[in-house]
């Protein structure tokens, strides 16, 4: 039988070894810039990574970070969660978020939110499908 097992990654070098199956969802990221990035959103934005391995093998990482809003109030935000491709259908993304929708029922907090790329369908059926998700709004950017 696999162990499996969900850690949290702080440390540089923990961080880094996720950043093969980030990468598969964040390709525009190079590793130095990746390994910046989330020590930055660490620092000031209360981000959290964690990862799924299993038999000591990162199979799956997801990032989020507490957030208050006056729409949400007070809610945990799901900003990264992949799956590596040679895993998936395994169930360890389904875990994976039940992992972050414990942890944020433990930290008092009532709901998650998360949003997905509009061409990512298999995503979306799994959020809606398989994890119970709501589709509730439209995600807008503005590049500068």
């Amino acid at each position: 039988m696999s162990e499996k097992v969900v850690r949290e990654l702080k440390k540089d070098q923990e961080i880094v070894s996720a950043y093969p199956v980030m990468n598969e969802l964040r390709t525009h990221l190079k590793k130095a810039e990746f390994l910046s990035l989330v020590k930055e959103a660490m620092e000031v934005e209360r981000y959290k990574l964690f990862a799924m391995e299993v038999d000591g093998r990162i199979v799956a990482v997801t990032g989020f970070k507490e957030m208050t809003t006056l729409y949400y109030g007070r809610f945990v935000w799901v900003c990264d969660l992949v799956t590596s491709e040679q895993y998936r259908s395994h169930g360890y993304g389904e875990e994976l978020l039940r992992f972050v929708e414990n942890w944020s029922k433990s930290h008092g907090y009532e709901r998650i939110a998360l949003s997905s790329g509009l061409k990512r369908t298999r995503a979306h059926q799994f959020y809606e499908s398989k994890m119970n998700y709501d589709r509730v709004s439209y995600v807008f950017k503005k590049e500068f």
